[in-house]
């Protein structure tokens, strides 16, 4: 070690290659990683969709999930399986194991259903596919003034379209509006004048609209394919559909017995964007596209539409990017306060230049941590930004012990280069170690199971990586700056003297106070309490013995609570509305629309009390929907927590 440090100091020129190196390599790094709201992770998810018309739950459960759960008892891969059996409708959700292959698993448990002797007849063909994980992007409500539902629609369609145009952009979900049905409403009295019956008709609907294949025909020269292509998609195709026609030529169609027209489902799904009818669209992510530009290109979007229209407008509800770029804030803040602090605090007690060459460590281990984090699978999240947030706190102290000792042995009397290698030399073992003891708390997420463990992983890899690189720059970059840094040579008193030197120069007289402080502190703080420990031993670890146990009592009794994570402000309220089974739909939409009503008022006190001589409002937006007769649910989003009051209560009263 002492012969590759000797190297470097002698061949600083090296040093300054790999410097540029890592700046170069480093930034290409970042803008190579994707980012993402958490940790990418693949799915370990494989669902078996059932759909049968008409059957119950208990049908579903003893025809068809029993059987196939049977089959799937003793796959090797598989570590849980669990059903859900609903009317017309059931869900088989198969786990697999950690380290299992997902796309082998899919065959084995393909293989496993066919293997099902039988199925009930009217089930429609299984669906076995593996869960993708897609990840919410942004959302965004479509509203307008006084437009109709399918207006909303058709609209909502084009915008989606549109959006699927844009370069990576894939998932979108557009909801917010019942199923979309043709309503064929017969007339028993027009039935009776033509001497009809109810099923004539409902058989001539069903014969008519067909798209069914019927074979082929081969001739010398082509191939023809024979397809019936009827099928009708909207009320007034089916309005000419014969039902009857006798010899003379007089046929009965459709449209003389029934009222046809299309319509919304009885369903009673509906949103509604501050007490507007919308539609909600969500953008999601997959794992090879990119949150945050996908926000940017959405949100891009929507202020040109917003400016093309003034009947409809578009407007954000939920957008992931916003935390993120706020972690990214906070990273990039933290950071330079870091290296302002280490600057400020090592120009009080040490050399200016010195503290320079430790601060400029910082952003060299985070670059050179950017190099290999892709190779990890490394992305821009919450979770990485918050591993990289910790390990800004630990990054220097290694720096800070070999510039002190470097600067310790050049005050004994070695050359520049002689306490460099001796200084660095006498501390790698102090300075490796507490590396690794780093390295072994944080590598202790690598190995925790279930979803936990994937995502803190992120968190152990970024720190892991970081501290090495810091390791790196400490022990070989650090030396050989400081050896040749003017901190290690003797100041020669000129006559006139640039500002920068006149700096320096004032800095060394607070050089002096510091070293001053920190002998006080030496002589008076801590010898006094070293010696006392040292001196009663025994009493000193009772002390520290009974802290512990004080800690360890506080928190089995209460006093201390424990939380996986910690309780933090939200700025979205919501209300879900529950209503016994069988609710009329618009007694449930009366009390959820009423609550709605009360928080409007709310709003309205909050703004005037605490926004009174701004344009804010308390609220952002609400989102009211109706997700059954019997659901429903109110969100508020209110103004981001730096904006709003510290501290209010909302109460909502009849």
């Amino acid at each position: 070690m002492r012969k590759l440090i000797a190297y470097f100091i002698k061949y600083h020129v090296a040093v300054n290659v790999f410097i540029l190196a890592f700046f170069a390599f480093g930034i290409l790094g970042v803008l190579s990683l994707k980012s993402s709201f958490f940790p990418l992770v693949d799915s370990k998810i494989i669902n078996v969709n059932i759909t049968y018309p008409g059957a119950s739950p208990q049908e579903i459960e003893e025809g068809i999930v029993l059987q196939i759960e049977d089959n799937l008892k003793g796959l090797k891969g598989i570590d849980r399986v669990t059903s859900v059996s609903r009317e017309n409708s059931g869900t088989i959700t198969v786990e697999i194991e950690k380290g299992e292959n997902i796309d082998f698993m899919l065959l084995e448990v393909k293989n496993a259903v066919d293997r099902v002797p039988s199925f009930p007849t009217g089930m429609e063909p299984l669906i076995v596919a593996k869960q993708e994980e897609i990840r919410q992007t942004i959302s965004f409500a479509l509203s307008g003034d006084d437009i109709p539902l399918a207006t909303l629609k058709q609209i909502g369609r084009q915008v989606e379209n549109d959006l699927r145009r844009i370069d990576g952009i894939s998932q979108i979900q557009v909801s917010g509006y019942p199923a979309e049905e043709i309503e064929i409403a017969v007339n028993e009295a027009n039935l009776l004048a033509y001497n009809l019956t109810f099923n004539e008709v409902a058989q001539a609907v069903s014969a008519s609209n067909i798209l069914v294949t019927g074979g082929t025909i081969k001739t010398d020269a082509e191939e023809y394919l024979i397809r019936a292509n009827n099928r009708a998609y909207y009320g007034d195709e089916l309005s000419n559909v014969i039902i009857r026609a006798s010899n003379d030529g007089k046929t009965v169609r459709l449209k003389d017995v029934a009222i046809i027209r299309d319509r919304f489902s009885e369903t009673p799904n509906a949103t509604y964007f501050n007490q507007k009818l919308s539609l909600d669209i969500t953008v999601t992510s997959t794992n090879n596209e990119d949150l945050i530009s996908s926000a940017d290109k959405v949100k891009d979007y929507i202020e040109d539409y917003n400016q093309k229209y003034n009947n409809v407008r578009l407007d954000v509800v939920r957008d992931l990017s916003i935390t993120l770029n706020q972690r990214t804030k906070l990273l990039t803040e933290n950071a330079v306060i870091g290296m302002v602090l280490v600057l400020v605090f090592l120009s009080l007690f040490l050399n200016t230049r010195l503290a320079f060459w430790v601060a400029f460590g910082l952003p060299i281990s985070f670059l050179g941590m950017f190099i290999f984090a892709g190779q990890f699978d490394v992305t821009i999240n919450v979770l990485s930004l918050f591993g990289m947030i910790i390990v800004i706190g630990i990054l220097v102290d290694d720096g800070i012990v070999i510039a002190e000792n470097i600067y310790q042995h050049y005050e004994k009397g070695k050359t520049p280069q002689q306490a460099a290698i001796d200084g660095t030399m006498e501390v790698i073992p102090p300075v490796v170690s507490a590396i690794i003891t780093t390295l072994l708390a944080f590598s202790l997420f690598l190995f925790l199971e279930s979803r936990i463990g994937e995502f803190f992983s992120e968190v152990s890899v970024i720190v892991i990586l970081t501290l090495l690189v810091s390791l790196v720059e400490a022990l070989i970059i650090l030396p050989a700056h400081l050896a040749h840094s003017k901190a290690l040579r003797t100041q020669v008193v000129e006559e006139n003297p640039s500002k920068m030197k006149q700096f320096f120069s004032k800095m060394r007289v607070i050089n002096k106070a510091g070293d001053n402080f920190m002998v006080f502190l030496r002589d008076k703080v801590y010898t006094p309490a070293i010696t006392f420990v040292l001196q009663f031993k025994m009493l000193s670890l009772g002390l520290f013995v009974a802290l512990l146990v004080l800690t360890f009592g506080a928190i089995g009794g209460g006093v201390i609570g424990v939380t996986l994570f910690p309780s933090i402000a939200s700025d979205t309220v919501s209300i879900e509305l529950d209503m016994p089974n069988g609710t009329n739909v618009r007694v449930t939409d009366s009390i959820i629309s009423m609550i709605e009503e009360k928080a409007f008022i709310v709003n309205k006190e909050f703004t005037e009390k605490y926004f009174k001589d701004s344009d804010k409002q308390l609220f952002e937006n609400t989102i009211l929907t109706l997700n059954s007769s019997s659901s429903a649910r109110l969100r508020i989003n209110m103004l981001p927590g730096e904006e709003r009051p510290r501290r209010h209560s909302i109460f909502v009263s009849r």
